[in-house]
């Protein structure tokens, strides 16, 4: 009957370290945080910017200029005036029409090429301003636990704690046949 005890014991404790070995402990526990530094990323979130501005045509300078208008009108002009009054009055009249009526000529003959000329319009002008800015992406986390200070990235400030995932087994194979020679001398 002892025999047999002592066979079941050992058998019982064979059979619990061979378990133990397997399946290894876990639990979680907290460990105090010593520091908890940001990380940033600086970003770009440009902008742009617009205006209108009202500007006149390009010069007379730098259109191609049409005088066809301005010899027209200056005839025209000249003729009108020529009918009116009598006299010396009817050159000076002659002479005041050709010089309006060529002025009105000009205007008219480079304005209806399309240039636009002395015409104001709107532009639109518009600028890229680069905005950078800042932001947290995570936390350089250090903290101590059992004696040992880790540390960890996190995406947010833990506090004062932080939580730990701890598993436990056994340290080396030297145990498990400590253990078994031990087993086999009872």
């Amino acid at each position: 009957m002892d025999k047999l005890i002592l066979t079941s014991a050992l058998m019982v404790i064979g059979v619990t370290q061979a378990a133990w070995a397997d399946n290894q402990a876990s639990f979680n526990d907290k460990a105090q945080v010593v520091s908890s530094t940001p990380i940033y990323q600086q970003i770009n979130e440009p902008r742009r910017e617009c205006w209108t501005e009202t500007v006149s045509s390009p010069s007379a300078n730098n259109v191609d200029h049409n005088y066809g208008g301005a010899i027209l009108g200056g005839l025209v002009g000249g003729l009108l005036g020529n009918t009116v009054g009598g006299g010396n009055g009817r050159t000076a009249a002659a002479a005041v029409g050709a010089v309006t009526g060529a002025m009105v000529g000009d205007k008219i003959g480079n304005n209806q090429g399309g240039y636009g000329y002395n015409q104001p319009r709107q532009v639109e002008h518009c600028t890229n301003h680069d905005n950078y800015r800042q932001i947290v992406t995570g936390y350089n986390v250090v903290y101590r636990y059992q004696g040992r200070t880790l540390n960890a990235v996190m995406p947010q400030d833990p506090g004062k704690y932080v939580d730990v995932s701890v598993n436990v087994g056994l340290a080396n194979r030297q145990q498990d046949e400590r253990y078994d020679k031990s087993a086999s001398y009872y």
